[in-house]
């Protein structure tokens, strides 16, 4: 673990609440408070599961500056500003540092993709851009790229980048990786099933989905672990498989959508190439969110 940390333990990589006019922000600042209430370690804004690929450059700034501004201090902000236009993710760094952001969350290049070197050249050049921390994201499922355990060593120690979320699924290279980069990156799962596996390897918590509607199971997961209660914490996250599995049964976010809305925080409102679920996956989970007595 490095001196300074952006967060230990759970960053929610939380929904950004939309209906057919835009953000619903009554309900944006209404999950906001609730997961800061539950005692959530940071929040991710516009990302992944922010539907952050489909809210225009005004939303996403503005999203940005409203969690900012209803979080006050109470949990790191973590800002999603990543892009396949480098050009453009330096732009909207500098905006979200200015507007008060505590760390950047910076996917990998998308479609164009690029060479190792290439994203080596492309992560100085935002950090160099950036006041704050950031975190690289690599997700080669939807990216199509992988950062490789040499180019994360190749980064190590490189002023403002301070952290990994590693959702790529590949335990040997994410364990290389830990091997590579000892102290000098923050490593965090990206995947809600490998929070264990990846605390096991010098991980530090996880960039969930699961804690939209979980937050302190989430953490509870986290805490065992660092309490020395391994064992129990395995176990918890065996328990949840289910949930988390049903979490992910169609692409995200449409499920934890559809889950936020049964437990009323938000309309169940994805923006296209995004559609509500299956009916039957959906029936699935709501039967699960009942056996844990979310609704």
């Amino acid at each position: 673990m490095t001196a300074n940390p952006v967060f230990k333990g759970v960053a929610t990589a939380l929904i950004t609440p939309l209906n057919a006019n835009g953000i619903d922000y009554d309900s944006f600042g209404r999950v906001i408070d609730w997961q800061v209430s539950e005692g959530i370690n940071a929040l991710v804004i516009a990302g992944t599961t922010g539907e952050g690929s489909t809210l225009d450059d005004a939303e996403h700034k503005a999203a940005v500056k409203f969690a900012v501004e209803r979080i006050a201090g109470r949990c790191p902000v973590i800002a999603a500003t990543g892009s396949n236009d480098t050009n453009y993710a330096v732009q909207l760094t500098r905006y979200c540092c200015d507007a008060g952001a505590d760390a950047m969350l910076l996917v990998t290049p998308y479609y164009n993709k690029t060479t190792q070197k290439g994203l080596a050249a492309m992560y100085r050049a935002i950090a160099d851009a950036s006041s704050k921390p950031v975190i690289l994201y690599n997700v080669p499922s939807r990216t199509g790229i992988n950062i490789e355990p040499e180019t994360y060593a190749e980064l190590a120690g490189y002023p403002n980048i301070q952290g990994i979320k590693e959702a790529n699924g590949n335990i040997s290279k994410i364990v290389h990786t830990a091997q590579l980069i000892g102290d000098k990156m923050d490593i965090y799962s990206g995947n809600d099933d490998q929070i264990v596996p990846i605390m096991s390897v010098g991980g530090i918590g996880v960039i969930s989905v699961l804690s939209n509607i979980m937050p302190k199971k989430t953490m509870e997961i986290c805490n065992r672990f660092f309490a020395g209660d391994v064992k129990g914490a395995a176990k918890l996250q065996l328990e949840l498989l289910p949930l988390i599995n049903a979490l992910f049964c169609e692409v995200n976010p449409i499920p934890v959508k559809a889950a936020m809305s049964l437990m009323g925080w938000c309309e169940n409102y994805v923006r296209l190439p995004l559609v509500p679920m299956e009916e039957s996956h959906f029936n699935h989970l709501k039967a699960l969110m009942q056996e844990q007595g979310l609704i």
